[in-house]
C-alpha cells in the first residue's frame, strides 16, 4: 500500500502569516503523496466582531446561523483557500483547492441535534474516493476547506477535523494513510499552563482519565473524538502536532494517539 500523509492546519497557524508560509514551504518540500485540509474559524470570529454579531459555541463547536455561513464560505472557500494553494504552488507543489461542493468530494447532511439547533452545519456522508484517488495519482495536491455540500446544493460548515478524520477513514482502504493535526501547540498537554508538557502518546484510556479530571481543553475535545473514530476505522497513525513536528515528516514529532 502506497503511504498517504493528511495534513489538516489550523488554529493561530492559519492567523500568522510567517508560520502560514513556512509550514507550506515545509509541506512543499516534502517528496510525499499528500491531502491538505484547512480550518479558519479565527478569521470568521475577526469578521463577526468586526460586523458587531455575536460567535456562538457549543463543546467547541460552531452555531452557524446564515450570515455565519456566508464569512464561512468566504473566508474558507476563498481567500484562505487560495492562499495556501498559491503559497503551495509557489514552492513548487502542484495544488488545487476544493470545497465539498468541487468534483461531489465531500457530501454531508445538515446535522440533526435532538437538543441543540447548529444552523448550516454538516456531518459528512460520503467521500468522493475516485475523485481523490485520480488526483493523487496525477501527483496533485487537493487542498481542501471546511465548507460541504449535501444533494441539495446547500452548502454548509464542516469541523475541519472531522473533514481530514472522515478522508483519512475513506482512503484507508486504498492507502497507508498517516494523518497529522498542525496547530500552534507542539502536541497534547498534560498541563495547560505548561507549553512543554507534551504527551509522547495518548492512549484511550489516559484521554478518559484527562477527560474526567476536565484536563482537556474544550476546543482539542472534539479533535480527539475524531482521532479515535479514525484509528478504530482503519487509520494507521494520528500524530498532533505543531509547525515545526511537520518538519520531521514522515517521522514527525508531538502526540501519537494511539488505541
Amino acid at each position: 500500500m502506497e503511504d498517504l500523509h493528511i495534513i489538516k492546519i489550523g488554529g493561530n497557524i492559519l492567523k500568522n502569516e510567517a508560520i502560514l508560509q513556512s509550514t507550506l514551504s515545509d509541506i512543499a518540500s516534502l517528496n510525499l503523496s499528500l491531502i491538505v485540509v484547512h480550518g479558519g474559524g479565527k478569521h470568521v470570529d475577526q469578521w463577526m466582531h468586526r460586523i458587531g454579531a455575536e460567535v456562538k459555541m457549543i463543546d467547541g463547536r460552531r452555531i452557524t446561523d446564515a450570515l455565519s455561513l456566508e464569512l464561512a464560505v468566504m473566508n474558507y472557500a476563498g481567500l484562505l483557500n487560495k492562499s495556501i494553494v498559491a503559497l503551495l504552488e509557489k514552492q513548487g507543489k502542484t495544488a488545487l483547492g476544493l470545497s465539498g461542493a468541487d468534483l461531489h468530494c465531500i457530501r454531508s447532511i445538515k446535522r440533526n441535534h435532538p437538543t441543540i439547533d447548529y444552523g448550516y452545519v454538516g456531518d459528512v456522508v460520503e467521500i468522493n474516493t475516485d475523485a481523490f484517488s485520480w488526483m493523487i495519482d496525477k501527483k496533485i495536491t487537493p487542498v481542501c476547506c471546511a465548507i460541504t455540500c449535501d444533494e441539495n446544493g446547500q452548502l454548509l460548515n464542516t469541523n475541519a477535523d472531522t473533514i481530514a478524520a472522515e478522508i483519512a477513514i475513506a482512503l484507508s482502504k486504498f492507502y497507508k494513510i498517516n494523518l497529522w493535526y498542525c496547530f500552534e501547540k507542539k502536541g497534547v498537554l498534560s498541563n495547560l499552563e505548561d507549553e512543554l508538557s507534551v504527551i509522547e502518546n495518548l492512549d484511550h484510556d489516559l484521554y478518559s482519565k484527562m477527560l474526567q479530571e476536565e484536563h482537556i481543553h474544550t476546543g482539542m475535545k472534539p479533535k480527539l473524538e475524531n482521532c479515535y473514530r479514525a484509528l478504530r476505522n482503519g487509520v494507521q497513525a494520528i500524530t498532533i502536532t505543531d509547525s515545526e513536528g511537520i518538519k520531521n515528516i514522515p517521522s514527525g514529532s508531538g502526540t501519537k494517539i494511539t488505541l
